[in-house]
């Protein structure tokens, strides 16, 4: 049985957010949308971070944090996702024109950045998924 959590968000009035199931972090049940995002961004952390890459099959480095870690900042300065075309901007910037492409980005993250940075990220569930474009 799914519940329903409501939480204000500055750019949408009242969002309300299904919980489908838990993943299980030390020991506590974080609860998560039918997509696998969290239902509460307040509830990540690095080990939630790393439960999800494990359940993406994502092995985390340097890289993969440099763009979590951004897209975390980003999302709770403003409570938006950031689009792919800035995160690619920032990792221009830190790691180097070579690394800075959507093919990279793609290898870091093969289903994509909405689909697998995000989620890793604990942000909720992009309301634009053409994020990756």
């Amino acid at each position: 049985m799914s519940k329903t959590v409501n939480e204000p968000s500055r750019s949408a009035g009242n969002t309300r957010m299904e919980i489908a199931e838990y993943i299980s972090v030390n020991g506590l049940d974080i609860p998560i949308d039918m997509h696998g995002y969290l239902t509460n961004p307040k509830d990540w952390d690095v080990e939630v971070a790393l439960k999800q890459a494990e359940l993406a099959n994502v092995e985390m480095t340097d890289d993969h944090w440099f763009v979590v870690n951004y897209i975390r900042e980003q999302y709770e300065y403003s409570s938006c996702v950031p689009e792919a075309r800035h995160a690619l901007k920032s990792m221009k910037e830190h790691l180097g024109k070579e690394r800075a492409t959507r093919k990279y980005l793609y290898k870091l993250f093969p289903y994509g950045y909405a689909i697998q940075a995000c989620r890793i990220a604990g942000t909720r569930v992009p309301l634009k998924i053409m994020l990756d474009l």
